[in-house]
């Protein structure tokens, strides 16, 4: 399995000098795995960027594994360029709405006028979801994915990928307890258990938390408490706040990955363009 991330900034994209090195479009991983069309976990402004790494001489086809439908992790879709060729095809895996409302529902209701220029479902490229909760399925014959519901604000769940023995497991935006403790969803640990490598909310400072316990977010204190708690093998600290510019990463980041590493958990700053093998 290949790895490469495309957008790693949570809420909304930022643009500048000063957040060049780690990046600042929002959330979006791609996932190549041997004999399968490309694996996206959500479709945030990253997308446009893995976009234009795609061959135009033939249809997309792919994955999607959304995390939530959050504007920051769905707003790269209107912009994905092979979307706009025919006979493009995503399969998307969401997680299930409260009440009568679907997922395609929501995007018809945001991708429209006067919020778009056009319709969704003027696009060439077809979509075709499937809505998840506590869930196991298979991508082909030999790619087990599971889905458990996380805390956060509205409906979301975190995703694992299996393939050949290693697993990636996504949680973007995850909500920690709001007292500041050190505890998890069962469903969390079934994600997390024995991972090759975690990708995980690390969005707020201990103090910024304070302020914000109920955001839906957490520390990378608490991202590497659960790594460790898991046996989680590495650790991407990801979801960046845009208010923090690359020599704050740095600052906030350093003593926690330092501090992981005592606990036998590689641990490092999620940045843009950056490719890895699983």
């Amino acid at each position: 399995m290949e790895l490469t991330f495309h957008g790693v900034r949570g809420s909304t994209p930022c643009h500048g000098s000063e957040i060049a090195r780690y990046g600042g479009n929002t959330s979006c991983v791609s996932l190549s795995i041997t004999g399968h069309d490309p694996i996206l976990f959500d479709l945030g402004t990253g997308l446009r960027y893995f976009g234009l790494t795609q061959p135009a001489d033939r249809p997309f086809s792919g994955t999607c594994l959304l995390s939530h439908l959050h504007w920051d992790h769905i707003q790269g879709l209107p912009f994905f360029k092979p979307f706009l060729r025919p006979g493009a095809n995503v399969t998307l895996y969401a997680p299930t709405q409260p009440g009568d409302v679907t997922v395609g529902d929501v995007f018809a209701d945001t991708i429209k006028p006067p919020l778009f220029p056009i319709h969704f479902s003027m696009f060439p490229g077809m979509v075709d979801i499937h809505e998840v909760g506590d869930d196991e399925f298979m991508l082909g014959d030999d790619v087990r994915v599971m889905t458990r519901l996380i805390p956060h604000v509205g409906h979301t769940v975190g995703y694992r990928v299996e393939w050949n023995g290693r697993s990636v497991v996504y949680m973007s935006d995850h909500q920690m307890p709001t007292d500041g403790s050190h505890s998890a969803w069962p469903g969390v640990l079934d994600l997390c258990d024995g991972a090759d490598l975690l990708i995980h909310d690390a969005q707020y400072t201990s103090e910024e938390f304070a302020d914000k316990r109920d955001w839906g977010h957490c520390t990378p204190e608490y991202a590497v408490w659960l790594a460790g708690t898991a046996g989680v093998k590495r650790l991407a600290l990801f979801h960046h706040d845009p208010a923090h510019d690359d020599d704050d990463l740095d600052r906030i980041l350093g003593p926690v990955i330092e501090c992981a590493s005592k606990l036998g958990v590689d641990a490092f700053a999620a940045r843009e363009r950056t490719t890895m093998s699983i």
